[in-house]
């Protein structure tokens, strides 16, 4: 089996046809007030951009064994399954503590790396880009059905269905999609098949290393809002703040520690992102030093100049 050709770009059509729908579904809903609406909504706006991006990365798979149906399968079902135990793991491992989101982290890496390896366990060819193009698909699959439950839950408030806070949601989970899950689970993915066998995976020390390290920027990721408020009290604390403090008062924050937080948030979120874009280039260009592939059972398998 040969690898088909990239005559067209299918994922700009996916994201502008989903964009499209979502904001006729957003407009509809507004209109009519339809509840019934609320699940399309949902669905469009938390797999648009996650959809997109495994669109995209399937055109740069390196051998036919990564075929439409295998990604579709990796999204749907190693997401749902990444969900579905991080969940669990996370209600009866997980207390709440100053170290909370290093466990988070731990559990949801864990969880979809299984999750890859479990579903792609059968491939004969693996390579460091046939990796990077499961993982993200994994960990897409994971961030649009977490992104569907927020959603869910960010429009449900005391006051009634939210259709602002929904929309506000899905904008803002779409937006930091591409820096999140998909990209760490894909540094994770290139790293597992790197060095794996054609008949089954190696656990190595460069895998557990790279865990650990995506482990810390998911935790650093879900733990920025915190940091940031104890980088602004530390630069801005005023002494009456102090006083509501020591009695059990929560003080209300000043006009500047709002506009700081908001920039320390920010910055740490984007030097986050740019740890794991830096670290995912350096896997794609590994990837690009291997030899062309060769036939093997049917199949264009690489040969890789890494093992």
């Amino acid at each position: 089996m040969v690898v088909a050709g990239r005559a067209g770009r299918p994922w700009p059509r996916v994201f502008l046809t989903g964009l499209a729908l979502w904001v006729a579904a957003v407009v509809i809903t507004y209109v009519t007030g339809n509840a019934n609406l609320v699940p399309t909504l949902v669905l469009l706006g938390s797999f648009l951009v996650p959809a997109t991006f495994v669109s995209w990365a399937f055109g740069h798979r390196h051998s036919g064994e990564v075929t439409a149906e295998l990604v579709f399968r990796t999204f749907t079902v190693g997401g749902v399954l990444g969900v579905l135990a991080a969940s669990l793991l996370e209600t009866y491992l997980l207390h709440p503590s100053p170290l909370l989101f290093v466990g988070v982290g731990l559990i949801e890496e864990a969880v979809k790396l299984g999750a890859l390896a479990l579903l792609t366990r059968h491939l004969v060819a693996k390579s460091t880009r046939d990796g990077l193009v499961l993982g993200a698909s994994v960990g897409f699959g994971f961030a649009a059905f977490e992104s569907a439950g927020y959603a869910l839950t960010a429009m449900i408030t005391a006051n009634g269905l939210s259709l602002v806070d929904l929309v506000s949601t899905e904008l803002l989970r779409g937006l930091m999609a591409p820096f999140g899950h998909g990209l760490w689970t894909a540094v994770l993915g290139g790293v597992l098949f790197s060095r794996s066998t054609r008949d089954h995976f190696v656990l190595t020390g460069r895998l557990l290393a790279a865990y650990l390290g995506i482990s810390l920027l998911h935790a650093l990721w879900d733990s920025m809002n915190s940091i940031a408020v104890l980088i602004t009290l530390v630069l801005t604390d005023q002494p009456w703040q102090q006083r509501l403090l020591e009695v059990g008062y929560l003080p209300q924050p000043t006009a500047a520690q709002v506009r700081l937080f908001t920039a320390f948030t920010w910055l740490g979120l984007a030097l986050i992102s740019l740890v794991g874009l830096l670290w995912l280039a350096v896997l794609v260009r590994s990837s690009r030093r291997s030899p062309g592939p060769v036939a093997v059972r049917g199949y264009r398998v690489p040969v890789r100049a890494d093992r």
